[in-house]
């Protein structure tokens, strides 16, 4: 190799090491973020023990990852949670309402799909051991639907967006080429794929890891129950739990295939614990 073609090469990937310096600086903040969601809602909930904060303290000083993670001991405490087992019918009536509003209020957050958040972290801890942490998946729901508000529309009562939530064709322009894998009965194309749903569930990831989370015995994109605990489960294949930098961001990838994706979710993620302080 010349002098030249190896000065070229230093240059040529200079900008990517700068990108991955960065990356994993805005990961780490998502880690901080998990973690100072244990003392931000130790004023407006119940009281979170200064021995756990303590000790989530002592995760950060590992330095920059990625978002950590509740303990589910302190899960236990923020939402006045019990160890009863979970229906999965009920993962958003299994939320203490207090919590909900006074999280709402702080973050900005709809009452409806924050319970639906924090409802399928619970349940993953419970049923899989696997933490995704509630503001992980409302990080993903505000950069995918503004959790169901996208349009001027709204998530009432029953957990079902109003209007239903349907992206654009994935005809290739643009976006991944998808042909349509469901007859169009999901998003009413069939030609192409269309995203669907508070979470944007392509039809065949659906097919895949649809799951009733409200307890109606149908598993339905559009409900915020069923695509929040969809979203966990799909987050938590082949990994134990997301409180490690390395399975979050492999998580997060999974999801959506691309570093400014995985940088806005833990941008929004840190932003709603920041807000939740």
């Amino acid at each position: 190799m010349t002098k030249h073609s190896a000065e070229s090469s230093s240059t040529m990937y200079l900008p990517v090491l700068i990108l991955v310096v960065c990356t994993m600086a805005l990961v780490g903040l998502v880690f901080f973020a998990f973690t100072t969601v244990d003392s931000s809602y130790a004023d407006s909930v119940e009281t979170v023990s200064e021995a756990a904060a303590d000790s989530n303290a002592e995760q950060l000083s590992g330095g920059d990852s990625v978002p950590l993670v509740l303990s589910q001991d302190d899960i236990h405490e923020l939402t006045g949670e019990t160890d009863r087992a979970i229906d999965p019918a009920s993962i958003s009536a299994a939320i203490d309402s207090g919590w909900v509003s006074e999280v709402s209020q702080l973050t900005g957050i709809p009452q409806r799909a924050l319970a639906a958040y924090a409802g399928a972290d619970r349940y993953m801890r419970n049923e899989q051991q696997c933490q995704v942490g509630w503001n992980t998946l409302a990080a993903i729901g505000q950069i995918e639907s503004h959790h169901g508000t996208i349009g001027g529309g709204s998530i009432p009562a029953d957990g079902v967006a109003v209007p239903e939530i349907i992206g654009v064709p994935l005809d290739g322009d643009s976006t991944a080429l998808i042909r349509d894998t469901d007859g169009g009965r999901l998003d009413g194309d069939t030609e192409y794929d269309r995203a669907v749903g508070p979470m944007q569930f392509i039809p065949d990831t659906w097919k895949r890891w649809g799951t009733d989370g409200s307890g109606d015995g149908v598993a339905d994109p559009h409900n915020i129950d069923d695509a929040a605990l969809s979203a966990a489960r799909y987050l938590c294949y082949s990994r134990q739990t997301l409180d490690d930098p390395n399975a979050w961001v492999a998580a997060i990838r999974s999801y959506n295939d691309s570093a400014q994706y995985q940088n806005d979710v833990a941008r929004v993620a840190n932003e709603y614990v920041s807000k939740a302080q």
